[in-house]
């Protein structure tokens, strides 16, 4: 590695080899971990393009990386190499609001670009729960969506275009500014949701949408979490449009509770229901039947309101929860596995509880809690992570999860990615796309360098890329 050679295009203030600040760069939010042997800094396309070809030519792996809030290992370069920290290019260059768009650099905070355009009375909708520091280049590579993509939709209905580094340092510019586009290949969105292994993203064009004028949200209780899996079904068939439905089962609420004194009752299941939009009385009628429907299948409405302060209040204990569930019980960790299959509507509440089924059987403690509007199911394992015994049982439960997931019609990741910590599961699930997806990387990355062993190149064990397997593996050679 010619780190002088890094130094000279991007300035020796923006490179980083100590074995400290690599320590920080080998993990995300996920279990993995694996250190690059050089952090990098750009601050411009030119310098991007310019470690490409660098890169491309010594056969070094490049993994560009946003805040590292991926909850699957994107961001871990299990072959070390360079690590481009994206944060730099930071830049909203452009908002159109007459054309309903933006251009913004990836390393632009989501929550920052929504600041930006809210005088302007428009957003940026796919936020997920992380949005206090997600990038928006992270976004784009994971597909990301939130609470609101029941209405809205995902990151990549929202990619009008892109500037994309490939891995020979071309520059390419995909897509459009337009709302339609029917002109060739829609590479930009085959961009969205490739984890970094296809390019990196340098600017994207978004489209936006008109900030409501009204927001609403309910809380229904249910003491059967059979109950609210029937409320949601029936709530997305009876043709509301809600601008958020999500679910917390009896464990996510006393993580709450606990950790937060939120003071909840510790009921089956809670599901809050959100409806937004101009005209008030539309949104009215949206809460009400969506309330009439919880009460038929035995739920108790205890919150609802217009007001930005009191929905807030209600809503903390969700939007803090993945916080809450890492306190749950002392010497306890909360570690992202199977966090986040999507199933049918009609399945919810079965996953939900085969969640808990599983846990039991195998040992360990488990959440189901989600943005089920989107079919979305949250699962987060909580386990004291220096028992070899029960990442033993996870690997199981992970294992059972996704083979029922598969059985129903689901899919691996909803929302979070595959990347390393679900890649086994969703390769024995779709076998077929394998083919194609190592096509496509072959043509764009013939010599491997972006994101390397990620997707349909993963480890077939993702225990392998975690920190308790490096200490099961040292008391081995140790005995």
């Amino acid at each position: 590695m010619d780190v002088a050679r890094l130094k000279s295009i991007v300035g020796a203030q923006h490179v980083r080899d100590a074995i400290d600040e690599l320590y920080v760069y080998g993990a995300d939010a996920s279990v993995h971990q694996a250190m690059p042997q050089v952090v990098v800094r750009p601050g411009s396309i030119d310098e991007i393009r310019e470690i490409a070809r660098y890169a491309n030519s010594e056969l070094i792996p490049i993994v560009a990386r946003g805040a590292g809030s991926g909850m699957s290992g994107h961001a871990v370069p299990l072959k070390g190499g360079i690590v481009l920290d994206m944060k730099r290019m930071n830049r909203i260059i452009e908002i159109k609001p007459d054309d309903m768009y933006c251009k913004v650099e990836p390393g632009v905070v989501d929550d920052d670009l929504n600041r930006a355009l809210k005088p302007y009375g428009l957003s940026y909708p796919p936020s997920p729960a992380s949005s206090r520091i997600a990038t928006i280049g992270g976004e784009i590579g994971n597909n990301a969506s939130g609470i609101r993509s029941v209405k809205y939709g995902a990151t990549r209905d929202y990619v009008l275009g892109l500037k994309v580094v490939l891995a020979d340092g071309e520059l390419v510019d995909l897509g459009a500014r337009t709302r339609v586009e029917a002109a060739g290949y829609q590479v930009h969105r085959l961009i969205v949701g490739s984890e970094g292994t296809l390019g990196i993203i340098v600017e994207a064009t978004l489209k936006l949408v008109p900030l409501p004028k009204f927001r609403c949200l309910s809380v229904a209780m249910f003491d059967k979490l059979e109950d609210a899996g029937e409320s949601i079904a029936d709530i997305i068939a009876s043709g509301c449009e809600p601008s958020m439905l999500e679910l917390m089962d009896d464990i996510a609420i006393k993580a709450v509770n606990t950790t937060l004194n939120m003071g909840l009752p510790e009921v089956d299941a809670i599901i809050f229901f959100e409806a937004d939009g101009k005209v008030k009385e539309a949104i009215d009628y949206e809460i009400t039947t969506m309330q009439e429907i919880c009460k038929k299948h035995n739920g108790q409405i205890t919150a609802t309101s217009y007001d930005l302060k009191e929905r807030t209040k209600y809503f903390s204990g969700r939007k803090k929860l993945f916080a809450a569930l890492a306190k749950y019980k002392d010497g306890y960790a909360c570690t992202s596995l199977a966090d986040d299959m999507a199933v049918p509507y009609t399945k919810m509440a079965e996953c939900a509880r085969k969640i808990h089924e599983i846990a039991d059987k195998y040992g360990v403690i488990m959440t189901a809690y989600g943005h089920c509007g989107s079919g979305v199911m949250h699962t987060k394992i909580l386990m004291n992570p220096n028992d070899k015994e029960k990442w033993e049982g996870a690997k199981k439960a992970v294992e059972a999860i996704y083979d029922y997931v598969d059985k129903v019609g689901g899919v691996t990741s909803g929302e979070h990615g595959i990347a390393l910590s679900k890649a086994p599961a969703w390769k024995k699930a779709r076998p077929d796309l394998m083919k194609v997806m190592t096509k496509i990387k072959k043509a764009l990355d013939p010599n491997n360098i972006l994101n390397p062993d990620k997707l349909m190149d993963a480890p077939d064990d993702w225990y392998t890329a975690t920190p308790i397997r490096y200490m099961i593996d040292k008391e081995k050679t140790a005995g």
